[in-house]
């Protein structure tokens, strides 16, 4: 199968394009970057076939998805910087990014009847309330322009394509980029106590299982709107913290303070950000391990 993903330089695209490679797919990868960092084979890095794009190019867009005549798209490009959304000079771009140009990646699908696959998140929802969000839940209400941008994209894969899976994440982190992960443990090196909130519930979602699961997604008709992340018990940020301090042997104190008390985000965050991911089982898809053996095995990767 040819499958074309984008944002490949990002955690999740990067680590997709690795594991349709390691199935013998074809992939071929796209960025805003001329540069792409390739695939990893065994404990080589190896080239993989690669166009620079802008999704906001919309003639771009489907004269390259039209060129390569791919048998599916998984569209992980998207601006990601949740806080830095909310600043004035930023709004417009990031509804641009995350809707219009998911708009484009829907357009050249449609033009050429393939597959898409779309990642999304908690935030489309108002987080509110102790029960997890359900798959098919479309209750949107989302709190910033993050999750605005990200709804957009939503809702124009569902009206207009009928070939197509929405995938929700949440707490992502992976090797190839920023995560909470990395900032704990640069904090923890620098200071003996800090303070995580601990109202906000979730659970994490390690980009390298995520992969294996969108790619058996893709291999498959099973369309429709799933959660994803580790399973597991559902944990504040406070208690990933803390897990990762353990895990990591740190002697870091960690205090836990409620979001008001916290009070330097610029976006507003979801209180609830569990997602029920029942529905993978249920249409034969193996759920993620749970998120305390991807942190461990995270942490020992960053150690390689």
């Amino acid at each position: 199968m040819k499958v074309f993903v984008t944002g490949v330089n990002g955690q999740l695209g990067h680590d997709v394009m690795n594991e349709l490679a390691a199935r013998g797919h074809e992939a071929i990868g796209s960025d805003l970057s001329e540069a792409y960092s390739g695939i990893q084979d065994g404990s080589a890095v190896c080239s993989a076939p690669y166009c620079q794009l802008n999704i906001l190019d919309r003639t771009g867009v489907r004269e390259a998805i039209f060129d390569l005549q791919p048998d599916a798209v998984i569209h992980c490009a998207a601006w990601t910087n949740v806080d830095a959304a909310e600043e004035p000079e930023n709004k417009e771009k990031v509804l641009d990014v995350n809707g219009n140009g998911t708009s484009n990646i829907v357009d050249a699908c449609n033009y050429i009847h393939c597959k898409m696959m779309y990642i999304s998140t908690d935030y489309v929802f108002a987080g509110q309330g102790t029960e997890p969000w359900d798959a098919d839940c479309h209750e949107y209400d989302p709190l910033n322009v993050y999750g605005f941008g990200k709804l957009m994209g939503e809702l124009v894969v569902k009206e207009c394509l009928e070939k197509f899976f929405v995938v929700r994440i949440s707490w992502v982190f992976g090797r190839n980029g920023n995560n909470f992960i990395k900032t704990m443990l640069n904090v923890g090196k620098k200071y003996p106590e800090l303070r995580v909130v601990n109202d906000q519930i979730g659970r994490p979602t390690y980009t390298l299982d995520l992969a294996r699961l969108l790619t058996d997604m893709i291999e498959t008709e099973k369309y429709g709107f799933y959660n994803a992340t580790n399973e597991g018990d559902y944990i504040s940020w406070y208690d990933f913290a803390c897990e990762i301090f353990r895990q990591a042997g740190y002697d870091t104190k960690v205090i836990p303070v409620t979001t008001e008390e916290y009070g330097v985000s610029k976006a507003a965050r979801p209180f609830n950000s569990r997602l029920a991911t029942g529905k993978l089982t249920a249409n034969g898809f193996q759920p993620l391990p749970e998120w305390q053996d991807a942190l461990k095995r995270y942490l020992k990767d960053l150690e390689s």
